[in-house]
């Protein structure tokens, strides 16, 4: 019981942080380029591409495609995470993520579901960082020279006992 009282303030702290974090429009969204924030938009089309891509169409249906700054995209290979998107046409939404801006044109990138609740993106390793690295074949994902057998320097792990 006296347990539960001093883990109140904790939570209420916690509970506080998150509720005062703050919405951002598409539009001010743009400002906040390469940071992790939560958009606050309406959902007016869920467009499919031919490869599986989706975009959550979040401009007024009246202004033209080249006018609008922002989009929401998932990729095909994140379907199976985020689910369908069906549901969110015509509806308000708030979504969490990293907003990558390039000549004034702002994306998020949706990897999972969790994101539509305040939840993070899906972390996905560099794939340049992983090239040459097989879990199977029992090597470092990086070059270390006091792993390699052979020469004047012998590793601690390597010395006889």
């Amino acid at each position: 019981m006296r347990a539960s009282f001093l883990l109140l303030p904790l939570l209420w702290h916690t509970f506080l942080a998150h509720a005062a974090t703050p919405c951002y429009s598409p539009d001010e969204a743009l400002t906040h380029a390469n940071k992790d924030i939560c958009i606050f938009a309406h959902v007016y089309d869920v467009v499919e591409m031919a490869d599986g891509t989706r975009f959550l169409d979040v401009c007024k249906p009246d202004l033209p495609d080249d006018l609008c700054r922002f989009t929401i995209v998932t990729r095909n290979a994140d379907r199976k995470s985020v689910g369908s998107l069906a549901s969110y046409r015509d509806k308000d939404i708030t979504i969490r993520g990293t907003v990558h801006v390039s000549d004034m044109q702002g994306v998020l990138l949706l990897n999972d579901a969790r994101q539509f609740h305040g939840g993070k993106e899906k972390f996905e390793p560099n794939p340049a960082l992983l090239r040459g690295f097989s879990a199977e074949d029992g090597r470092t994902a990086f070059n270390d020279p006091s792993l390699k057998g052979g020469g004047r320097h012998r590793s601690i792990f390597k010395s006889a006992h």
